[in-house]
């Protein structure tokens, strides 16, 4: 099995899409014009407007309720891209360093959906993505 993506229901698709363009410095290829993937070399994050949940079933999904989820982006340096995006989104919380090792800074996207910026800084958090 193979994990795909990790989809997210917007709102206002078209903002959510730029706000990710600008996160990940890649380009969304919008594959209709109410779904749109950014590939990123680890992942991909799909991006759904809300008239594409009634494909599935009406109410399955709905935008700007997510409180679970934190979507992670490894960066090669988290304070360079904090100040990069500061300005940009609602901060959760400025860079840190976390038990596991990592030095991690959280912004909201433009629904609510919790991201996650971090670098690995210790030599165990640095073997454990090495190679991935």
């Amino acid at each position: 099995m193979k994990l795909a993506s990790t989809r997210l229901i917007a709102a206002d698709i078209k903002k959510v899409v730029s706000f990710y363009e600008m996160v990940t410095g890649q380009t969304a290829e919008w594959l209709a014009p109410v779904f749109a993937e950014i590939v990123t070399p680890a992942a991909t994050l799909a991006i759904g407007s809300t008239e594409t949940v009634a494909l599935f079933r009406e109410g399955s999904a709905e935008p700007r309720a997510n409180r679970s989820i934190i979507l992670e982006f490894q960066v090669d340096d988290v304070d360079t891209d904090f100040a990069r995006l500061k300005g940009e989104a609602e901060v959760v919380h400025e860079p840190k360093m976390m038990p596991w090792g990592n030095r991690a800074a959280q912004f909201r996207d433009p629904e609510g959906t919790l991201v996650s910026l971090y670098t690995p800084v210790t030599d165990s958090a640095k073997q454990r993505f090495a190679g991935r």
